[in-house]
C-alpha cells in the first residue's frame, strides 16, 4: 500500500531513541551479548528498512520473520546475518543461500523437503537454526533425537549447521514456572546435540530484561528495541526505555450539533448538549481500530474523547474549544502536560503494545527524525 503523503496523518519515528534503547540494553546486560535487532512485520510498524539501517552499527544480525522481509533487508544494503525466524517455502531455499540468509528448520521433515530442492544450490551457504518447541506449541523439534537426525542429514548435503533455538511463551509473566520448564527442556536437548553450534539462542526481549542470566550467543531484541515494555503494564523495566513512535494528525473538519444530533455510522453517539465535532483523517484501514471509540486523543494539551463509530478512513472527536481547521491532534505520545503511551492504547482495546503498532497499516506516513 502506497504510503498517503498528501495527509496529515502520520507516524513519527525516532530512530536516536531505538539507538538509545540498544546501548541501555547493552549496558544492562553486558558487552559479551550479541544483540539481533528484530524487524520484522515491517519493524513492528515503525519502518524495517530505516530501523534497520539506523540500527546497523550496533547490533550483530537481524532477524525477520519470512523471507520477504530477508530479502528486503538485503535489497537496501543489509550485509550483517540475518535469521528468518519461520520455516520457508523448500522450494525457496535458493534464494536464501544466494542472500546468504540463515533459516529456521522447524522439523526433520521440512529439512527432507529441501534436500529435494538442491539442484544449482550452493550448500555451503547455507546456513540453518534448528528450532525447538520446549512448550510454545508453534513450530519446532520436541527431542534432541530429531535434531541429531537433523543434523546428520544437514552435514550429508554440506549445509551449515548454525544454530539452535527456542521462543518462551511466559518470559514476561509473574510466574516463572512455565518459563523454567521451557529452559529446562532446552537446556536437555542442547546437552544432548551432537556437537553445539556456533549460535545457541533462546532470549526474546522479555527473557533478556527479566531473565538475563539466561541469555546464551544471541539477544533478540523486539518489543524494547522499539521502547516498548514487553509485559505491558505486568512487570516494571529492569533498564530505561523510550517509546520511539509518535502518531499524530490534524483538524479537518470542525462544527457544532445540537442536543439530540447524532455522529457516526448507526448513530450511536447522540449528543446530550451542544457539542463541538472535530473529524480527523484517521480510520480502521489505518489500523485505528473501530474499538477506539470512547477512548481519547490530545488537542491544544487537552484530552478529548473520540465520539461516534471510527470509520475506514475518519474518525470524530468532542472537542473543548472552537478551533481552526489544522489544528494538531496527537493519538500516540505527548502534547502539553498530557500522554498518551501505546499501552493506554493496548489497555483501552484490551490488547498489547505489539499489536497496536503492528496494525499501524502502510497507509500511514513514517517521518524519520534524529536518523
Amino acid at each position: 500500500m502506497k504510503p498517503s503523503t498528501h495527509r496529515p496523518t502520520q507516524a513519527v519515528i525516532d530512530l536516536a531513541a531505538i539507538q538509545e534503547n540498544i546501548k541501555n540494553f547493552k549496558s544492562f546486560v553486558g558487552g559479551r551479548v550479541k544483540v539481533w535487532a528484530v524487524v520484522k512485520a515491517n519493524g513492528y510498524g515503525h519502518g524495517a528498512i530505516r530501523v534497520a539501517q539506523s540500527a546497523d552499527n550496533l547490533v550483530s544480525g537481524f532477524c525477520v520473520s519470512n523471507l520477504d522481509e530477508a530479502i528486503e533487508l538485503r535489497s537496501h544494503g543489509i550485509v550483517k546475518p540475518i535469521l528468518v525466524l519461520s520455516g520457508i517455502e523448500p522450494q525457496d531455499i535458493h534464494i536464501a543461500a544466494n542472500l546468504r540468509v540463515a533459516v529456521t528448520v522447524p522439523s526433520l521433515e521440512w529439512l527432507t523437503l529441501v534436500t529435494q530442492n538442491l539442484e544449482g544450490v550452493e550448500t555451503a551457504h547455507l546456513q540453518l537454526h534448528i528450532k525447538v518447541d520446549s512448550g510454545m506449541g508453534r513450530i519446532g523439534v520436541t527431542t534432541a533425537a530429531e535434531a541429531n537426525v537433523i543434523i546428520r542429514l544437514a552435514d550429508e548435503f554440506g549445509m551449515d549447521f548454525d544454530g539452535i533455538f527456542t521462543h518462551f511463551a511466559t518470559a514476561d509473566e509473574v510466574s516463572q514456572d512455565k518459563f523454567e520448564q521451557q529452559k529446562q527442556r532446552f537446556d536437555v536437548i542442547v546437552a544432548e546435540l551432537s556437537r553445539r553450534p556456533r549460535y545457541v539462542h533462546s532470549s526474546n526481549s522479555a527473557a533478556g530484561i527479566w531473565h538475563k542470566e539466561t541469555i546464551q550467543d544471541i539477544e533478540r531484541l523486539g518489543d524494547a528495541l522499539y521502547g516498548l515494555n514487553p509485559s505491558g503494564r505486568t512487570l516494571d523495566m529492569t533498564y530505561e526505555i523510550k517509546s520511539a513512535l509518535t502518531l499524530k494528525s490534524e483538524l479537518t473538519h470542525i462544527k457544532t450539533i445540537a442536543a439530540g444530533e447524532t455522529v457516526g455510522y448507526g448513530g450511536e453517539f447522540v449528543a446530550d448538549q451542544a457539542t463541538i465535532v472535530g473529524t480527523v483523517p484517521i480510520g480502521y484501514a489505518d489500523g485505528w481500530i473501530r474499538e477506539m471509540t470512547g477512548f481519547h486523543v490530545l488537542v491544544a494539551g487537552q484530552k478529548c474523547q473520540i465520539i461516534g463509530r471510527i470509520s475506514m478512513d475518519q474518525m470524530t472527536i468532542a472537542l473543548n474549544d472552537q478551533l481552526p481547521i489544522g489544528t494538531k491532534v496527537t493519538l500516540i505520545g505527548q502534547d502539553g502536560d498530557e500522554t498518551i503511551t501505546v499501552d493506554d492504547v493496548a489497555a483501552h482495546r484490551g490488547t498489547i503494545n505489539y499489536e497496536v503498532v503492528c496494525l499501524l497499516s502502510d497507509r500511514i506516513k513514517r517521518t524519520y527524525i534524529n536518523g
